[in-house]
């Protein structure tokens, strides 16, 4: 069930010694199909959102609780770096190596020239656990938070941790943060 960006991912992170739990599952290109099978891993299950800003000379990776959904205008004013927009496939392919429906972090081991700078909700820390896609939708890893971030300091990328939606807020305002709720 293993296949080549699977393995990339794998051999990354057996070299810095970090352990994982990786469950496998049919594609699941959205949140909604994946948590079906998420439901098995004991951790916070992160949606991972790709942009650039409106001159398209920077580009980012937000990563934040799948149980959570941003409006972009709010994320805008979160992030300060102006208007943003979703990165084209093509855009994802070169910096990240990456297709939609498979955006991930650990993209990151393609981005060379560190070109990506990504933003983290800092309510993930509170999270012994985070899963992700290991670079493609047909297979999940789980993988402790302290290792995420040991991770991150090894691909030279900048990260930048902050606020990206209050837990104790409660809006009907579809430019903000709304709780979805992922598994009945």
């Amino acid at each position: 069930m293993t296949n080549e960006k699977h393995q990339q991912v794998f051999e990354v992170l057996d070299r810095l010694s970090i352990p994982y739990t990786v469950i496998y599952h049919p594609p699941t290109p959205t949140i909604e199909e994946a948590l079906l099978y998420w439901k098995d891993l004991d951790s916070v299950h992160c949606k991972n959102l790709f942009f650039r800003n409106h001159k398209g000379n920077r580009h980012y990776l937000v990563l934040f609780d799948c149980r959570y959904q941003l409006g972009i205008h709010e994320l805008e004013k979160r992030l300060k770096q102006g208007k943003l927009s979703f990165a084209s496939p093509e855009r994802m392919q070169k910096h990240l190596g990456l297709k939609p429906g498979s955006v991930s972090p650990f993209g990151l081991i393609n981005d060379k020239e560190q070109h990506v700078h990504v933003f983290i909700d800092e309510n993930l820390l509170k999270a012994p656990r985070l899963s992700f896609h290991p670079n493609d939708n047909t297979a999940s890893l789980s993988i402790a938070t302290t290792d995420f971030i040991r991770f991150l300091d090894t691909t030279g990328n900048g990260y930048t941790f902050l606020p990206l939606y209050d837990t104790t807020e409660n809006t009907d305002n579809e430019d903000n943060v709304e709780k979805t709720n992922p598994i009945s």
